[in-house]
């Protein structure tokens, strides 16, 4: 399946009928790169349609009702999952291998809760890459780094490699996105944003161990990158497809 997102006037993709997962995407969306994650990290084979989320296809809503990714659809059922957690919860459940959630329901409970929490980055966050004047979003980097110290701390009390103990978890998995994209906005501050290496040192060793997760890797995005869609966004002409790989033409014999 080509990784150029699909738009208005193109054609529903005709997946194989081999019973494998299919995953409507976008490659900068925080979301949908959860649930690549959950997929990657469990080895779940799956197809991939990418969606222009400016100029959507006609076709979107049969495959996901709110016409948003991700959406899941599951062959041989009538309707697509939505919603990155509840994709995600679903996978962990359907598929046993390499569990990501706690076995512990309360640990598994108290993990959603971190999840849920870590909306006090997210907001701030895309106030700094979406609005770029400090004067507009005031305490912005302050509100940023204040809610990580929650996440250094449980680190910090479990005394462990990651979230989920020596390797990725449910709640490692969930939040990284943000974090990935947290490097971008170097190109925005300067030197204004710079985690503290003792206050956030668990957390940027976390950061490191992090890159090196097959699944991570295998849906990573370059910092620049992250900034350039983003200010091709912000500029009100987002580009989708700058880092789609384009099939080299066949050469004409003569």
């Amino acid at each position: 399946m080509s990784n150029v997102h699909l738009a208005k006037g193109s054609h529903q993709p005709a997946f194989p009928d081999d019973g494998k997962l299919r995953l409507y995407s976008m490659k900068f969306c925080p979301y949908a790169q959860r649930a690549h994650l959950v997929l990657d990290a469990k080895n779940i084979p799956y197809h991939v349609a990418y969606i222009n989320l400016t100029e959507k296809p006609e076709w979107l809503q049969k495959v996901s009702a709110l016409t948003k990714v991700p959406a899941l659809e599951i062959p041989g059922h009538g309707e697509s999952l939505i919603e990155s957690l509840i994709i995600a919860d679903y996978l962990d459940e359907k598929y046993p291998q390499h569990p990501l959630h706690s076995k512990d329901p309360l640990q598994k409970a108290r993990d959603r809760i971190l999840v849920e929490r870590f909306d006090s980055f997210i907001t701030p966050f895309y106030r700094i890459v979406f609005q770029r004047n400090q004067s507009g979003s005031p305490g912005a980097i302050t509100e940023l780094t204040n809610a990580l110290d929650l996440y250094e701390k449980e680190l910090r009390e479990r005394k462990t490699k990651f979230f989920g103990g020596q390797r990725p978890g449910m709640l490692d998995y969930m939040i990284w996105p943000w974090c990935e994209r947290s490097d971008s906005m170097k190109f925005i501050l300067g030197d204004k944003y710079e985690l503290d290496k003792v206050r956030f040192s668990e957390l940027l060793k976390w950061k490191d161990e992090m890159q090196k997760d097959k699944a991570v890797k295998e849906n990573y995005i370059s910092p620049e990158d992250h900034f350039k869609y983003a200010s091709l966004r912000l500029a009100g002409t987002p580009d989708y497809d700058f880092l789609a790989v384009v099939p080299p033409k066949k050469l004409r014999l003569s």
